[in-house]
């Protein structure tokens, strides 16, 4: 990966590679979910303490292969376990929850000792290709690209890496498994011929589609998982009910949820638990993390984290909501205007070009252009309260921590540092001067001074 992030700590769609491994691991209720550590484990063990605090963790000091760290998986749980166990990468981000559990099942069914989990690929260069016992079909081997014959190679059946074993069988083969290979590691794979070499059955799973196995080795790839994860979330969407208009620009996490007829515009990021409800329309050229858009509202080129719009309500263009923000039913946040902390009424609207931060408006009041809520003083940060039904001027300053009683007013150009009683009227302006002549004594010869002059003229005709 080229990082200073371990490769499984590297995220698709919300999650990280090892948390969408754990998702669809957890699905099969496992009584135990082990995760073998080994490089950057601090980073790692950290992670997984937050997306997944009952994982256990075995420590896999040196990366002595694959069945190597299966081997410290087993002795983290008392060594040998009744029962299936089986067996994830954790670089697998595409694996289903249903592909594990058709795994599981055809392994019980079929009494298998192993189960190995398999595709069909277009192209299987590189790949272990899975050799069947035509009359059984049972697997009799795993071959690798390099040592396969001829005949082998034009298999296009491959290992993919993800196994279901029994796991007493598995426990007594690991003991059984050599190093005497070119890189003196332990591998798994060798488990399938010494349980196959002592009378047990190795059988296979297909999964349905090849992309579920495919691991992640470079940003190459982990784009292409993006974009197949992201595919899969959108159709899954789109089939229950939501348009989503152009998939291709359209990117979301696997938390986000989606009320039916919800419509999402071009050039849209939804990430996080942000939620669309029903009738409700985002985009197009918007951000939104764990953000709440109530049913029938409209959000239009707009970035927001942690802000709930209500329903029917109205925000953008170009509209920055920031966390804490809540926009009640009918209200509107409008061109230029950004909000954190706020609480905004019901019908209540912020049209242009405003910052409201930690504030609470009421009910069906209207903020003049150019308002500024002061709320910060270098040091502290101040809340400010306006009432229901107040109609506050363009370009005003509320300097908190002030309050505006209900159906106030405030004129224009105001600066308001004091309670505004509810019913008044508030100036806080200085008082208009008008210095005649001053152009023309100031400014001899300009435009200006020639437009004036005309004025005066035209002036002096008509009177």
């Amino acid at each position: 990966m080229k990082s200073a992030t371990p490769k499984v700590l590297h995220e698709i769609c919300g999650r990280s590679l090892v948390g969408h491994v754990l998702a669809a691991a957890r699905e099969l209720r496992p009584q135990q979910l082990v995760v073998v550590v080994g490089h950057a484990r601090e980073q790692v063990t950290e992670h997984l303490t937050a997306v997944d605090p009952d994982a256990r963790t075995a420590v896999q000091a040196k990366q002595n292969g694959t069945g190597h760290a299966v081997r410290m998986g087993l002795e983290e749980l008392g060594g040998a376990v009744a029962g299936t166990v089986v067996v994830v990468c954790g670089d697998t981000p595409l694996l289903t929850a249903d592909t594990l559990k058709r795994l599981a099942e055809t392994h019980q069914a079929d009494g298998n000792a192993v189960t190995v989990l398999t595709a069909e690929v277009p192209d299987a260069t590189g790949y272990g290709r899975i050799v069947r016992d035509e009359a059984t079909g049972a697997v009799t081997a795993i071959v690798e690209h390099k040592d396969a014959t001829e005949a082998q190679r034009a298999l296009r059946e491959i290992n993919s890496g993800v196994f279901a074993f029994d796991g007493a069988l598995l426990a007594d083969a690991l003991k059984k498994v050599r190093t005497d290979n070119s890189q003196g590691e332990e591998y798994l794979t060798d488990v399938l011929g010494i349980l196959r070499a002592a009378g047990h059955r190795v059988g296979a799973s297909v999964a349905s589609d090849h992309r579920e196995i495919a691991g992640i080795n470079n940003r190459v790839q982990l784009a292409e998982a993006r974009r197949i994860l992201n595919d899969r979330l959108l159709t899954r969407a789109m089939l229950d009910g939501v348009t989503v208009v152009d998939p291709a620009t359209t990117w979301v996490d696997v938390t986000v949820t989606f009320g039916q007829d919800a419509v999402v515009h071009p050039g849209t990021q939804l990430t996080g638990s942000t939620h669309v409800a029903e009738g409700a329309e985002v985009g197009p050229n918007s951000r939104l993390k764990d953000t709440k858009v109530g049913a029938g509202a409209r959000v239009d080129n707009t970035v927001s984290e942690g802000a709930v719009v209500g329903e029917g309500a109205s925000v953008g263009p170009f509209a920055y909501l920031r966390a804490g923000t809540r926009l009640g039913a009918k209200g509107k946040i409008g061109t230029y205007v950004e909000t954190k902390n706020a609480r905004i009424g019901e019908g209540t609207k912020v049209p242009h070009l405003s910052y409201v931060g930690d504030a609470t408006i009421g009910e069906y009041s209207n903020i003049g252009a150019a308002s500024v809520f002061v709320n910060y003083d270098g040091q502290d940060k101040h809340h400010t309260t306006i009432g229901s039904h107040c109609r506050t001027g363009s370009d005003n300053m509320f300097v908190a921590p002030v309050t505006v009683g209900d159906g106030a007013y405030t004129a224009a150009g105001s600066v308001i540092t004091k309670d505004v009683p509810p019913g008044s009227l508030a100036v806080a302006r200085g008082q208009q001067r008008n210095i005649e002549g001053w152009v023309a004594r100031k400014r001899p010869g300009s435009a200006a001074a020639k437009a004036a002059e005309a004025a005066s003229g035209r002036g002096e005709s008509e009177d």
